[in-house]
């Protein structure tokens, strides 16, 4: 089962999808994409790793490369999140582009019970971007278009609030 999380910066759509993939039986992995860069994003980690300390998922760091990962059969993944894999894909030496997203998502598809993907709602804030952030942006919702024709579930988080857009809560 593929379930698609989508919402705006501070939107609590990770707390709500950590709360949904909790409600699955098998073994949960918590796929952590954000790579530390600066201070700032290794913070910003260090402070997740404290929020996700002694909840019910095994963490998985990867920034890149996911068709290549090993996760168990059946394993319920909880993938945070997709604009920070794509960044990552796109911009670090490492990285495979888009391309290797699309990958790494078929191959997590392929081995787990229930896939359930954070992203991030990008183009409502009306900002003016140059061009290079506007093909990340762009790339990031044709992935979110993507996601959304084949999931069963997707649902829009505003203000910690769910908004099921497709399919039906568990």
């Amino acid at each position: 089962m593929l379930t698609l999380v989508i919402g705006g910066a501070g939107s609590g759509k990770s707390a709500f999808a950590e709360e949904l993939v909790q409600q699955f039986p098998g073994k949960r992995i918590y796929l952590a994409t954000l790579e530390a860069r600066d201070p700032e994003s290794l913070d910003r980690i260090q402070r997740h790793r404290k929020q996700r300390a002694g909840n019910a998922f095994t963490t998985v760091e990867c920034g890149h490369g996911l068709d290549g990962l090993r996760v168990p059969a059946g394993a319920d993944i909880l993938l945070e999140d997709l604009s920070n894999l794509l960044a990552n894909e796109r911009y670090s030496p490492e990285g495979g582009g888009t391309a290797a997203v699309q990958r790494g998502l078929e191959h997590l598809l392929a081995y787990s019970g229930y896939l359930t993907v954070v992203t991030n709602e990008v183009f409502s804030d009306g900002i003016e971007y140059e061009e290079e952030t506007l093909c990340f942006m762009r790339d990031l919702a044709a992935l979110n278009r993507e996601l959304a024709a084949r999931a069963e579930l997707a649902v829009e988080v505003v203000c910690g609030l769910p908004n099921v857009l497709k399919g039906k809560l568990p």
